[in-house]
């Protein structure tokens, strides 16, 4: 039973993963199945329960599409662009196709303010836009000479350990604590990067799930066989 419930959860992961192939800068989830001992005081083990993880996130980069569009960033190499996430928290993502809603803000793909070098930036009215590689965001403001170029903010990036990463039920990743800009990494202006999901991959790993699933449903049924045939040989033998 636990298998075949676990079995369930694993196929949702990959089935996630999948659903997001197209979806910027998407970073796949890996799971994976282990058998846990059961223990009732001393001795040796009862019985093994089966339990499906979610180990890690695979954070192997996708590749580079190239828009031309001015809003539309990728990180080359490694690193995040931090952004603040629904609850107020810093959060880390690599979704670079950026836009400015109505009140100035620079918010992600996602709909998420990014941060700058003070909290959520601000752009003000432009007819203009620049992003360098180091994050600088630079514009000319309406009105001026269009070589007047003012520097707005940085975006913050950050390269933090993976390991201290932890992907929320949001899609986005979190430290335990706000992690520093690292000023070696860069991005590239007009270009957005695709998911690292392989659908090939993905969609075998689901089929093998599957058959998994079922096996464990017929281990089910012959066990319920197993208890019927013990209780009708008790009646006999009563």
């Amino acid at each position: 039973m636990t298998a075949a419930k676990h079995t369930m959860l694993g196929q949702a992961i990959r089935a996630n993963n999948l659903a997001n192939v197209n979806t910027t800068g998407f970073r796949s989830d890996f799971e994976q199945a282990r058998s846990m001992s059961v223990y009732y005081g001393d001795g040796q083990p009862t019985r093994a329960y089966a339990l499906t993880e979610n180990p890690a996130t695979n954070f192997t980069t996708g590749s580079l599409i190239q828009t031309g569009r001015d809003l539309d960033v990728a990180i080359e190499g490694n690193g995040f662009i931090a952004v603040q996430s629904a609850d107020g928290r810093e959060a880390y993502t690599r979704v670079g196709n950026l836009s400015i809603d109505s009140a100035g803000v620079l918010r992600a793909g996602n709909g998420l303010p990014v941060i700058g070098n003070s909290g959520p930036m601000t752009i003000p009215e432009f007819q203009k836009l620049e992003i360098g590689q180091d994050g600088i965001v630079s514009v000319v403001i309406k009105g001026e000479s269009p070589d007047a170029l003012s520097q707005v903010d940085r975006i913050k990036l950050v390269n933090p350990d993976a390991s201290n990463l932890k992907k929320g039920k949001d899609g986005l990743l979190y430290a335990e604590e706000n992690i520093t800009p690292d000023v070696n990494v860069s991005i590239v202006s007009g270009f957005l990067e695709s998911s690292n999901v392989n659908p090939i991959e993905e969609l075998t790993r689901i089929i093998t799930l599957a058959r998994q699933y079922e096996m464990s449903v017929k281990m089910m049924k012959t066990a319920e066989e197993n208890s019927e045939s013990s209780a009708r040989l008790l009646q006999v033998n009563g």
